[in-house]
């Protein structure tokens, strides 16, 4: 095979993957859950067999999963991010990889794998079998907010919502289906308070943050940031939560950080660190 022939069978792949994390290539017969009524909801477990759910076939909205702005989030897809986040961790992991950036690729907060399963799918796309994916999340959802300690996240909602919590088994399953679960995969299972302060991580070149809340994302900053490389990406999944973006700004206000924040699609931003 030609570099030409190799280049392209690499880009062919890494669309592909993307097109199949969210779902993309199945978005024209789309399930989509219905909503039931009481009456609905009453009578279903009767009607239906144990664990059956009501769908509809839908065709799915381009523009939407373009930017990963669907919700509830699409019931076959492995990532909710989109592809122009999607397309933004590509352009970041093949920078540090042309640019020789040293370190580790993570993700704070997982869902179901998909940018931790795509992470590893571009590395292996261009031969890197030295760098590892760190994929850190609870696998249980996010965590109760503590007012006194992170006042910034009173009355937050998201631990109440069950689809969220997706467990360590079931983001295995999903990084096998793809044929990307290896030893080149670490699992770090707990609340990033717990894990993160004490992960054995000598050096990142990409720092993806998914955490939604404001503690989640402050504690991955103070863990991690330290560990990131000059060149290295931050990588905001969730900027337009409140809580989420006010903790970025305490956060490079403390740490003096002037690199300039871009956004990706009105929802993520990213920064390159430069010091």
């Amino acid at each position: 095979m030609t570099r030409s022939e190799s280049d392209i069978s690499r880009t062919l792949y890494i669309d592909l993957l993307k097109r199949a994390l969210t779902n993309w290539i199945h978005g024209h017969e789309e399930f989509v859950p219905v909503q039931t009524t009481p009456i609905g909801r009453l009578l279903g477990p009767m009607m239906y067999p144990r664990g059956a759910e009501l769908v509809r076939i839908q065709r799915f909205d381009e523009q939407k999963r373009q930017v990963g702005q669907e919700w509830p989030a699409p019931l076959f897809a492995h990532t909710m991010i989109g592809m122009k986040r999607l397309d933004n961790l590509q352009m970041c992991i093949e920078k540090v990889i042309s640019d020789q950036v040293a370190g580790d690729l993570i993700e704070t907060g997982v869902w179901k794998g998909g940018a931790t399963i795509f992470m590893r799918g571009v590395l292996k796309a261009y031969g890197e079998n030295q760098r590892r994916v760190w994929v850190a999340d609870s696998f249980q959802g996010l965590p109760p907010p503590n007012p006194n300690e992170y006042p910034e996240d009173k009355g937050d909602i998201h631990f109440m919502i069950d689809s969220l919590g997706v467990s360590i088994d079931r983001v295995k399953e999903n990084f096998a289906a793809y044929g990307l679960l290896d030893d080149r995969v670490v699992f770090l299972k707990g609340w990033f308070s717990d894990t993160l302060p004490t992960a054995p991580i000598d050096r990142l070149s990409i720092l993806r943050l998914d955490g939604d809340m404001y503690q989640s994302t402050m504690v991955a900053l103070k863990s991690l940031y330290d560990k990131l490389s000059v060149g290295g990406y931050v990588i905001v999944d969730d900027y337009c939560i409140a809580s989420c973006r006010t903790a970025i700004t305490d956060f490079r206000d403390e740490m003096r950080i002037k690199d300039e924040i871009i956004d990706i699609d009105g929802t993520g931003i990213f920064w390159r660190r430069s010091a």
